[in-house]
């Protein structure tokens, strides 16, 4: 279920043309991932991030991961739209193929004080590494099953914040992180952070549906955002990363 992507030195979960599920290093290789302590516009935080991938003596394919921050939720149009622009670079790197996209990726909403346009929070590449705990980055992902429908047909319990409809996203979605990590063959014990995007309150639901399960053995991060398409309303992503820095 997972494709190897040599030039980068990690493997990936197939997804859709503008991200995988997920990417984790390949044997001999890890994660680093990179914050920016102020958000980037995207055509700069490109720049930023091959000055910063090849300063390391790295080649920009090694780039797998990254954490955006857009100003509004997207309509479904909306959203094509961005991904097109986006993956225009990652074709220029050599990552993109017009087919398979193997890097990860967040995309979520501040709903105080967003940016003005799309931006970078974070990105993660690989590099040679005799460290052999594996690393890992699972895309973010909301209530939304997959499939070729339009967002409002496969989100679960589509426009519903009902008590029951919201345990029932938040128990979707971390299903859907537990089947993403369950493709390289880990879980909640192997994460180091787990991020949570949600206007929300997820408190009375927290225990059971993420407590009980693992999601939070190195707690749990949330931000106060919103997933990217309209109507979605809980998002997630995860990690396995031992080197983090912040620039």
């Amino acid at each position: 279920m997972t494709s190897d992507f040599a030039a980068g030195n990690y493997r990936f979960i197939p997804a859709v043309f503008q991200y995988s599920a997920g990417s984790a290093a390949s044997p001999g290789y890890e994660i680093e991932r990179v914050r920016s302590d102020k958000w980037v516009p995207l055509t700069d935080g490109f720049a930023r991030i091959a000055q910063y991938i090849q300063a390391a003596g790295r080649p920009l394919t090694s780039f797998c991961a990254c954490e955006l921050r857009s100003p509004a939720a997207f309509t479904d149009e909306g959203f094509r739209n961005f991904n097109l622009h986006y993956v225009k670079t990652l074709a220029e790197w050599g990552i993109y193929d017009g087919k398979s996209n193997p890097v990860a990726r967040s995309n979520v909403c501040p709903e105080i004080d967003p940016p003005a346009e799309p931006s970078f929070h974070a990105f993660s590449f690989t590099r040679p590494s005799q460290n052999t705990v594996p690393s890992f980055v699972i895309a973010g992902s909301g209530e939304a099953r997959e499939g070729g429908a339009t967002y409002s047909e496969r989100t679960v319990r589509y426009r519903d914040l009902s008590a029951e409809g919201f345990r029932e996203k938040v128990e979707f979605v971390a299903g859907a992180m537990e089947h993403r990590m369950g493709q390289f063959s880990f879980g909640w014990k192997d994460t180091t952070a787990v991020q949570t995007y949600t206007v929300h309150d997820f408190h009375p639901v927290f225990a059971d549906a993420l407590v009980r399960r693992g999601a939070a053995r190195s707690g749990l991060t949330w931000h106060f955002a919103r997933p990217p398409v309209i109507d979605l309303e809980y998002e997630m992503d995860c990690r396995r990363v031992m080197r983090e820095m912040v620039i």
